[in-house]
């Protein structure tokens, strides 16, 4: 049904119209003003004979007077009732009210420094405090960095025994920056700082200082330190310090105020600024430490960083061992060989590794976990949850199954590449239709030159065999191709392993380019081309290596290759019994020492 609009007319037409009794049906309804007079709204309906057409007028005249006219021409009428009239005073009241407040609530915060909501408790600091150093850590509960743990005891034995140091003279550092990759225990070591002191521990994370209102991190900052002076000696921590400790850049270019700016100001004030803050030690920790600004790492505020870097073997035997006590380990099981198998793991990947074993032990309706089951948690670990329901067709798990074998025989010759421990088609993880294992006999550091070569005839040790054996290759090479490519581009333009362009770096740090730095070094097209040229030369130079291995090692390439479709995993004593037999060629030591 077509909904008929209303026109507005006149009140004395209106008038008119009831007197010439044009009007069939009015509405009169309450409609109050801003200054609180009550007046009314007036709808009505013309009779059928002139049109149904619908009009409205406003009225604020005497309302008895109205209805007696309206009777007396017998026209229909509906009036307000006392709760309409109430209902819409006290509307309108209140929505005055509210505007009238916010605009007091606008004008005494920009009134107070334009912080818009720091009044309203959103400058206060979310820190969570835990009183009396109680964190729940100690330092027996960090493993693996007794290096850190041995330049933070002095931290704690200054919040334990501060006069100590204050009668001599001594200043404790106002600031520790805590440097490494994630998950190496940065904030598991500033828990137990505040654990052994037995002094507040106030945490907060560097993105919880941000907000889209101006002046609220800086607000924040004042708010945080007024807490920690009040409760000192104590511990602020911040984690991710790099959210705000960025190296300034001069503000938003068309003028304005940058928010992280003001935070990282501020925080500078009240590490080192003109009022002391004695008794407040603050802990950061960041995994960037290339791009915090120079001033927060002036001594006088950071004075001391501590790397908490990858554990070593020893590191990785102690870290295990703290994780293992709540759990119930097997007779057969050996921590430090596990220790050995995990080279790069930090210490989040192996409580990450412990719990799988323990939940891989409980899935099999064990009473503990055995050595089977760190086996297969490190491979969980490493290539992701294995996936049987992904069915390949013959002719892919054949093109894996030599990829897989070619990496393996090409590896075995390599020098520093690990020995291969496993090779598998059953697929993993997001992407892997198959893998190859190779664990380090030893935590290595540097790569050498002809490691380097042989890592990238390794990488293209799957395609070659796709090569020999098909003819065409698939798109399975793609991430080897990937880690390859980027190899070898590091050894030119970072390791400076290249006869011609010499030991010059030309690429800066990466993380400070992808900050928008302009420290990168310019590079001319010839310099960029000889680049290119290079990066494929050595590219091109292991998969010959690769390939000529793999010719020689035909037959070996073939009879493994079945064996693995068969059995789908090959390790142990029977696969290393395969790999001694790999036959090496002739210019193999030569192209690995000369390229």
């Amino acid at each position: 049904m077509k909904t008929q609009t209303r026109s507005e007319s006149a009140y004395s037409t209106f008038i008119d119209r009831v007197e010439s009794s044009q009007v069939q049906r009015v509405i009169i309804k309450p409609n109050v003003s801003l200054g609180g007079t009550a007046s009314h709204r007036i709808e009505y309906t013309l009779k059928p004979e002139f049109g149904f057409q619908q009009y409205y007028t406003n009225f604020s005249g005497n309302l008895e007077k109205l209805t007696s006219l309206l009777e007396n021409h017998g026209v229909e009428f509906n009036t307000p009732n006392d709760s309409e009239m109430t209902a819409g005073i006290l509307g309108l009241l209140l929505s005055t009210g509210l505007l009238m407040g916010l605009f007091a609530w606008l004008l005494k915060f920009s009134n107070s420094g334009g912080s818009i909501g720091v009044g309203m408790g959103l400058g206060k600091s979310n820190a969570r405090v835990y009183k009396g150093g109680k964190t729940g850590t100690t330092f027996a509960d960090v493993a693996g960095v007794d290096e850190a743990k041995f330049e933070l005891q002095e931290v704690v034995d200054f919040l334990a025994n501060g006069e100590k140091y204050r009668q001599i003279g001594a200043k404790i550092p106002k600031g520790v920056l805590l440097v490494g990759p994630p998950g190496t225990g940065k904030t598991l070591l500033a828990k137990a700082i505040a654990g052994e002191a037995g002094v507040p521990f106030l945490n907060m994370s560097g993105s919880e200082f941000v907000e889209v209102f101006v002046g609220v991190g800086a607000s924040r900052v004042r708010d945080l330190f007024d807490k920690a002076k009040r409760q000192a000696p104590c511990i602020i921590f911040i984690d991710e310090l790099d959210a705000i400790g960025k190296t300034r850049g001069g503000g938003i270019p068309n003028g304005g105020n940058d928010e992280r700016e003001q935070t990282l100001n501020q925080l500078l004030t009240e590490m080192d600024g003109f009022d002391g803050n004695d008794g407040v030690i603050v802990i950061a920790a960041t995994n960037r430490p290339e791009i915090l600004d120079p001033a927060l790492r002036r001594p006088g505020r950071f004075d001391r960083q501590v790397l908490v870097d990858r554990p070593d073997k020893s590191g990785r035997l102690e870290i295990l061992r703290v994780h293992a006590r709540a759990v119930t380990l097997g007779e057969n099981v050996d921590l430090e060989v596990i220790a050995a198998q995990t080279a790069g793991f930090v210490g989040a990947d192996l409580a990450n590794l412990v719990n799988e074993a323990a939940l891989m032990a409980a899935r099999h309706n064990r009473q503990a976990v055995l050595m089977a089951d760190f086996k297969e948690a490190i491979e969980r670990v490493i290539a992701g949850l294995e996936k049987r329901s992904r069915i390949l067709t013959p002719i892919e798990r054949q093109t894996v199954a030599y990829h897989e074998v070619g990496h393996a025989l090409v590896g075995a010759l390599m020098p520093g590449s690990g020995k291969v421990t496993k090779i598998s088609i059953v697929p993993r993880g997001l992407g892997a239709l198959g893998y190859t294992l190779q664990m380090p006999e030893d935590d290595r550091f540097l790569m050498t030159e002809d490691e380097l070569r042989g890592k990238l005839a390794t990488l293209l040790g799957g395609r070659s065999a796709e090569e020999i054996i098909f003819g065409k290759v698939s798109t399975g090479a793609s991430d080897d191709i990937q880690k390859a490519t980027d190899l070898a581009e590091r050894a030119v333009t970072q390791y400076g392993m290249s006869s011609t362009l010499g030991p010059v770096a030309f690429e800066k740090n990466s993380a400070q380019f992808l900050e928008g730095s302009s420290s990168r070094r310019s590079i001319s097209t010839e310099v960029a081309t000889e680049i290119d040229r290079q990066v494929k030369q050595s590219i091109d130079k292991a998969h010959d290596m690769a390939q000529e291995i793999l010719r020689l090692n035909r037959d070996l390439l073939e009879s493994t290759t079945q064996v693995l479709l068969e059995k789908e995993v090959l390790e142990g004593e029977e696969l290393q019994g395969i790999l001694d037999r790999v036959k090496a060629p002739a210019g193999l030591n030569l192209w690995l020492v000369k390229g």
